[in-house]
């Protein structure tokens, strides 16, 4: 088993990855859009979202695997009025993949967060 990290300082904080890779699966943790560089976020949660994909795109490039080898995503949202603006970021990343999804409302762990995703993918065979 292989365990990735990004840097985010939530992961020394809580006691996770941000992915962990068994055998072919690899299963990306819920993923905010925070910029694990700065930790800092966007107020907006299209720029959230956008920031959340490219986050998973790094852990899963790290992995072997990109966004086309995802099976399963969850969106986290405090509030549903928040998922349909998100809708072309997530199409872009997902779009011709068409992974199995699930959308939930839920309060997250810092209230700037306002969207979180999460994925599990599979590390397909070379192209």
């Amino acid at each position: 088993m292989t365990r990735i990290f990004s840097g985010s300082s939530f992961e020394e904080q809580i006691g996770y990855a941000r992915a962990v890779v068994a055998g072919d699966h690899v299963y990306v943790s819920g993923t905010t859009g925070f910029d694990y560089a700065t930790m800092t976020i966007a107020d907006g949660v299209v720029e959230q979202a956008r920031q959340a994909v490219a986050n998973i795109a790094a852990a899963l490039a790290e992995a072997g695997c990109t966004l086309a080898d995802v099976v399963r995503v969850r969106y986290l949202l405090p509030s549903r009025e928040d998922f349909e603006p998100c809708w072309p970021v997530l199409r872009e990343a997902f779009g011709e993949v068409r992974p199995a999804a699930t959308m939930m409302v839920c309060g997250l762990a810092d209230p700037r967060m306002r969207i979180e995703i999460e994925v599990d993918a599979r590390v397909s065979l070379p192209r």
